[in-house]
Order: structure tokens, then sequence, then C-alpha cells
């Protein structure tokens, strides 16, 4: 009988050797479930704007796992009570927040099934495995949905300062060269510790955390939000909208089994059944790439140049502003657009169209990051903090943009009828 290994070394850009630390995440990652997480871009379509952003779901998966081992270390070191039934839930947890992203992560969280969060696909996920594990899961799922009393392991796999964003910002900033997102993630959780059953964090690493929020603020506008990358996504959002159209109105597209389901059939998390998951399980970015290299080739004038535009890399201009975009603006360049191919608005509105973006690196609203001072006293980081900016950090900014064709007669020689 063939023995297998499952105390396997992961060699890390980041962090260097990862370690699996047991059988039951050993077998997880074995899941197909999980091996899909190579297949699903960490950002997205930004790689059109980094080259260097091609790493995955499972990349940051790992990455944080590694970190909560060596936070649950931190924290028993400190006299922090954590069982081996509670340490396995904790990486499992961490491990599987993410496992329900969908083909190229955020930019279609919504378009191929409606109103339903990646998170909400992560939990149906973790549920059929914990059925697939005989219950092995039960508690690792508890600290997933706060459900656990002990309240610091649920803020350790999501809060303001959590081990998600600790290896994210980390690890994106590596692989998109955009220096001022790297952060000391080791620091960072080295100054872990827990009063009253919150995390909190040692008043020696709040010039980390300071670092960490304007960190944050910075790779959001340098590379989440960048403006090319935003294009890149509204263009993709809008290839599966006229998709679904055609095919609502009979039209054959090529593409996978499991893209054609999610095309043909409205899914949200009433009808989001085992075998609807089991479809979503067999879909990620290649089933994406591979139906707009064929439909860059279809009758459809939209879908046709949708997606050759990001094929090739021929983004629209984008513009931001301070100011919601004036109609006038808007119609200026759908009139454009229409006169030059003798077009419909509601084709041109594919090309031409506004909407905004926000940015905030620290919510006063949400559970704050709590600072333990020397005194033994526990105070929000908004006023522990001598750094003027985290107050600055903690408004959103709102920025508007516009979108339309570098230039309206750029799109010369593509006719928009057969």
């Amino acid at each position: 009988m063939q023995r297998t290994n499952k105390l396997k070394i992961f060699n890390d850009p980041i962090y260097g050797f990862i370690t699996i630390p047991n059988t039951l995440v050993f077998d997880l990652i074995e899941h197909r479930y999980f091996q899909r997480l190579r297949r699903i871009s960490q950002m997205g379509l930004s790689y059109l704007v980094y080259p260097g952003a091609h790493h995955t779901r499972f990349h940051h998966a790992m990455g944080c796992m590694h970190l909560m081992q060596k936070a649950i270390q931190t924290l028993r070191f400190k006299k922090i009570e954590i069982s081996e039934e509670e340490e396995e839930a904790l990486l499992v947890a961490i491990l599987l927040h993410d496992i329900g992203h969908g083909p190229f992560s955020h930019a279609m969280e919504h378009s191929i099934v409606e109103n339903v969060s990646h998170e909400q696909i992560s939990l149906l996920f973790m549920e059929e495995l914990n059925r697939d594990f005989n219950g092995s899961l039960t508690l690792a799922i508890k600290v997933f949905r706060g459900q656990y009393h002990r309240k610091f392991m649920h803020q350790l796999i999501s809060s303001q300062l959590d081990i998600d964003r600790t290896d994210y910002l980390k690890r994106d900033s590596f692989y998109t060269g955009v220096a001022e997102g790297n952060i000391n993630s080791e620091r960072l959780i080295s100054m872990l510790n827990v009063v009253d059953n919150e995390l909190v964090i040692e008043e020696k690493g709040i010039y980390s955390v300071e670092k960490f929020l304007v960190a944050r603020r910075l790779m959001y506008w340098q590379a989440y939000l960048h403006k090319a990358g935003i294009a890149a996504e509204q263009l993709l959002i809008r290839v599966l909208k006229r998709a679904k159209e055609l095919v609502s109105e009979g039209v054959t597209l090529k593409s996978s089994t499991a893209l054609e389901y999610f095309l043909k059939n409205k899914v949200d998390l009433d009808n989001f059944s085992t075998p609807v998951l089991e479809i979503f399980s067999r879909l990620d970015d290649y089933d994406i790439i591979s139906a707009m290299k064929e439909w860059q080739f279809h009758e459809d004038f939209v879908l046709s140049r949708l997606c050759s535009m990001i094929l090739n890399r021929d983004l629209l201009r984008i513009k931001f502003r301070k100011k919601p975009v004036s109609g006038k603006k808007l119609e200026k360049h759908t009139r454009l657009f229409m006169d030059e191919f003798d077009v419909s608005d509601r084709v041109a509105r594919y090309f031409v169209f506004t909407g905004q973006v926000e940015n905030i690196a620290y919510s006063i609203d949400q559970e704050n990051i709590r600072i333990l001072t020397k005194a033994g006293k526990v105070s929000d980081v908004e006023k522990a903090s001598d750094l003027l900016n985290i107050k600055a950090l903690s408004r959103a900014v709102t920025k508007y943009f516009i979108c339309y064709p570098k230039q309206e007669n750029s799109m010369a020689g593509i006719s928009p009828h057969p």
C-alpha cells in the first residue's frame, strides 16, 4: 500500500518555507475545491497594469495559513491558551476563507451569480467539505462565522487587522512591485495579544499599525483601484452581461459547460444548491479567457469588441473626477460613439459609462483596532496614535469616473453589423 507524506513543505517567495501542520490541512489542500484556487488570480485583471501580478488565490491562502501558525505561536508564548482543536480550526478557517472566489476574484463577484458574496460561497464550500470530512470542519465553521465564544479567533480571520490583510498587502506589493504596500507582517503578528477575549496590538507595535494603514490606503489607489485596472474590470463585467443577454435571446455562444450553466441560469443564494456548487467549483479564470478567445470573433459587435479589447489590452480611456460626471459630458461621448458606428444608445452604453470608487483605509464604524498600552489600558488606535493621518485615513474618499474609447474613431474599420 502506497503511503503519502502529508507533512510537506512549500517554498514561498514571501516567507520562505511553509510547512503543512497536519493531515487534515494536507487533505484539504489536496482537495479539488482548493486546488481550483491555483486557477483564480489574486488580483483579477491587475496584470494588465502590473505584469508581475499573476499570483493566485492559492498563493494567498497558503501565506495566510503560514501567518496564522505564527500568530498562534505568538499568543501561546504570551500565555493565551489555545487548544490543539482550536489551532486546527483557526488554520482550516483561514486556509478556506477565500475558497468561494469566482473567476478573476472580485472582478466578477456579482456577474456570475447575483447578490452572493464570495464569503457566502466560501461558507457553502466549507459546509460541503465538512460533510466529506465527517464533521472535522465544524469548529472551523463556527470560528469563520463568528459564532465561537472566543471572539479573538474570529478577529484573526476577519477584522480591520486580520491575517488576511497582513498577507495580501505584503504579497500584492511584492508581485506588483508597488513598494508602498510592503508591510512588516511578522512584526505586526509578534505584537498581537488578547485582552478580555479581544485581539489587541501592544503599544510598541503602534508604528507598524500606522504603516499598515498607510500602506493599505496607498495600495488601493496604486493597485486595487488603479485606473486601467478599473477600466479592464468594467469591460469584463460587461462581457458577461452581454453574453447573458445574447443567451437569453436564444443566441448560441461557445463556452465551457460550467460557464454555459451560469449564462443560462439566474443563480442566487436561494437556489445555490449542492449541484450548483459543484458546477461553480469547475469554473475558473480559464473558462472566461477561453470563452473570450472565441467570442472575439462573434458576429455581435458588442460582445466581440469587448472581448478583443480585454485580450489585446485595448482598454477604454478612464478619467477620475472629484465630483460626479455631468450628464452633459456622458451624453457627448455617447453621441460621438453612436454617430461613428450608427448604433443605438443602448449599445453605446457598453462603451461609454460612468461609475465611482471608494477608498477607506480604516473604518471607525467597524470593529476598531485596539492598542494595549504599557499601563494595561486598551484604546482605539485613532486615539493612541500620534499620527494625524489616522483621522484622515478613517475618512472615505470617493472618486467618480467616466469611461469612453480613447478616440471615438480608434475603432474605425470594425463594423457594428455583420
